[in-house]
C-alpha cells in the first residue's frame, strides 16, 4: 500500500515541502492586493512561467476528470501569486453541463461560485480563484478555440488567471497525470516561432488536429511542479488507506480499453491519410512536403511508439501483479511411502 503511494508521488514528481515552509499555504491578503495593483504581467505576455500545484489539489482535479468519463468537466482553482509562479493550494468542481467537446457554465454555476467563496471567507480562507481547469478525455492537453476565448475573457477581467487541462484517459494509460497549464497572449501580440521538438510533441486525434493547429500560437504553456505539505501527507495517507485495494487490483489495459481502441482507430486513419497524400504526390498531384520531424510519417511513428509503450507498460504491470499475488501456491505434500 505504502509503495503504491510512493510510486504515484514519484511518477508525478511530488516534493515534500519542509514543515517550516508550510507558509506556501499562508495567505497575505495585503501582499496579494499589492501584487494585483502593480500588475507586473501587464507589459510582459510571458511574465508567468511556473505553476506549483499541491498534491491534494492535483488528486481532486484528476478524480473529478476521471468521474466525467468521456464528458468534459470543469472546476476552479484557489491559490496565490509568488513572483512569476501560480501557487495552487486547492481546487473545487463546478456544477456545469458538459459534452464530449465542451463545457457550458450556467447561472447556477456562477451562483455556486459566489456561495462557495462566501463559505471560504466565513471559515477564514482568503485565497482567491487563480484559474480554471477542465478535462480533454483522450485528446491531450491543449486549448481549443473555445478554451482560448474563455481564457482570454478571464485574463481581461480576472487576471492573474490560469487555464489547466487534464486528460484522464491518458493519465490512466501513461501511469502519471497528463496535465498542462496555459496562458493566452494579448490579441495583437505575435509570439516568436517555436522550434519545437520531440519533447513538445503530443498525439492529437485526426478530428482535432485542425482546431489544435488553428489556435496553437495564441497561448503558451507553463512549467508545472507539484508539492505537498505536512497536512497533504496526512490527507494522502487517508486517501490511500481507502483506495489502495482498487489501485492495486485495477489494470490500465482493462480500465482504459475503450481509449486504447480509439487510439488504434485514429492511428489507422492517420496512416490511410498519409498514404493517400504520398500516392497523390507520386502521381504529380499536390501533396505534403516531408521536412524532417514535421513529416506526417514521422508523427505517425511517434504516435505508434507511444501507443506501443503504454500497452507494454500495462502488460508488464499485469505480469508483475500476477507474480506477486497469484504465484503463491500451497506447498505440495509429498506422499509418504507405506
Amino acid at each position: 500500500m505504502e509503495s503504491s503511494q510512493k510510486a504515484w508521488e514519484l511518477e508525478n514528481a511530488i516534493k515534500l515541502v519542509d514543515p517550516h515552509r508550510d507558509a506556501l499555504y499562508s495567505y497575505d491578503k495585503a501582499e496579494q492586493k499589492a501584487i494585483s495593483d502593480e500588475r507586473p504581467w501587464k507589459d510582459n505576455p510571458h511574465y508567468f512561467k511556473n505553476v506549483r500545484i499541491s498534491a491534494v489539489a492535483l488528486l481532486k482535479m484528476v478524480m473529478h476528470a476521471r468521474s466525467g468519463g468521456s464528458i468534459e468537466i470543469m472546476g476552479l482553482m484557489q491559490g496565490k501569486i509568488i513572483g512569476d509562479t501560480f501557487v495552487v493550494t486547492d481546487a473545487f468542481r463546478l456544477p456545469v453541463e458538459g459534452t464530449e467537446t465542451r463545457v457550458n457554465a450556467s447561472a447556477e454555476a456562477e451562483e455556486y461560485i459566489v456561495q462557495y467563496f462566501d463559505s471560504c471567507r466565513d471559515s477564514g480562507r482568503e485565497e482567491n480563484a487563480v484559474g480554471w481547469y477542465h478535462s480533454h478525455p483522450g485528446y491531450g492537453c491543449w486549448l481549443s478555440g473555445i478554451d482560448v476565448s474563455t481564457q482570454m475573457l478571464q485574463q481581461s477581467h480576472n487576471d492573474p488567471f490560469l487555464a489547466v487541462v487534464i486528460d484522464p484517459d491518458r493519465t490512466i494509460s501513461a501511469g502519471k497525470v497528463e496535465i498542462g497549464a496555459f496562458r493566452t497572449f494579448p490579441k495583437d501580440y505575435k509570439p516568436a516561432a517555436s522550434s519545437g521538438g520531440d519533447d513538445d510533441y503530443q498525439t492529437i486525434p485526426l478530428n482535432k488536429i485542425e482546431d489544435f493547429g488553428a489556435h496553437a500560437s495564441q497561448y503558451y504553456s507553463l512549467e508545472i511542479s507539484h508539492y505537498k505539505s505536512s497536512l497533504d501527507s496526512y490527507l494522502l495517507e487517508l486517501l490511500w488507506n481507502k483506495y489502495w485495494v482498487s489501485t492495486i487490483s485495477q489494470s490500465p489495459l482493462f480500465t482504459n480499453r475503450e481509449y486504447s481502441s480509439k487510439q488504434m482507430v485514429n492511428l489507422s486513419q492517420k496512416i490511410q491519410k498519409a498514404q493517400k497524400a504520398i500516392q497523390a504526390q507520386a502521381r504529380g498531384g499536390p501533396g505534403p512536403r516531408a521536412t524532417g520531424k514535421d513529416s506526417a510519417l514521422d508523427k505517425i511513428v511517434m504516435d505508434s511508439n507511444k501507443i506501443a509503450g503504454e500497452e507494454v507498460k500495462g502488460l508488464l504491470t499485469g505480469e508483475v501483479k500476477a507474480k506477486l499475488f497469484n504465484g503463491f501456491e500451497a506447498p505440495s505434500v509429498a506422499a509418504s511411502a507405506p
